[in-house]
């Protein structure tokens, strides 16, 4: 019913956030919309690029899931996720080798990043008084190639699935 509206009082795009609890339904959405699809991909794109933070700086990436933890009961008040404060003590205690894995392959994870990232890049700062916001993009900057390879990688996965349809 949304496509038809949009085809008949257009022209707009009908709007889903990217993530990768929709891959189930990405090529019936593709398929449907057709180029009347928008996908967000800010949240997408901000875990991506911690992604390369976690790669290149281990305890930058930690801080900002230290500081994330104790922004996640505060943050998540506008989200509907399956993450509860009760998994956060949990998730916090993981070793420095797996922090990658937990935090940017696992929905879990990826959740407490995800609703945080607003409080990360406006508020949160390093242990030396430096912006998260601005360490992460020095980060990006220095490692365009890198950044862009995991963009690509993830962002493909979407777009494979929304052409699945």
């Amino acid at each position: 019913m949304h496509v038809a509206i949009a085809r008949e009082f257009g022209p707009y795009k009908i709007s889903i956030h990217s993530g990768s609890d929709k891959f189930s339904i990405y090529p019936i959405i593709g398929r449907v919309c057709g180029n009347l699809l928008h996908v967000k991909t800010a949240g997408t794109s901000y875990l991506e690029a911690l992604r390369v933070v976690a790669r290149i700086d281990k305890p930058l990436f930690r801080e900002i899931i230290d500081y994330s933890g104790g922004r996640f009961s505060e943050d998540k008040a506008s989200y509907h996720i399956s993450v509860t404060d009760a998994d956060v003590p949990g998730l916090l205690k993981t070793s420095k080798e797996e922090l990658e894995t937990v935090f940017l392959n696992k929905d879990k994870g990826r959740q407490v990043l995800h609703v945080t990232f607003g409080s990360v890049l406006t508020k949160g700062r390093t242990t030396s008084g430096q912006p998260f916001k601005a360490a992460i993009l020095e980060i990006l900057s220095g490692h365009a190639d890198l950044h862009a390879e995991v963009l690509h990688l993830h962002l493909g996965k979407h777009l494979k699935a929304l052409r699945g349809g």
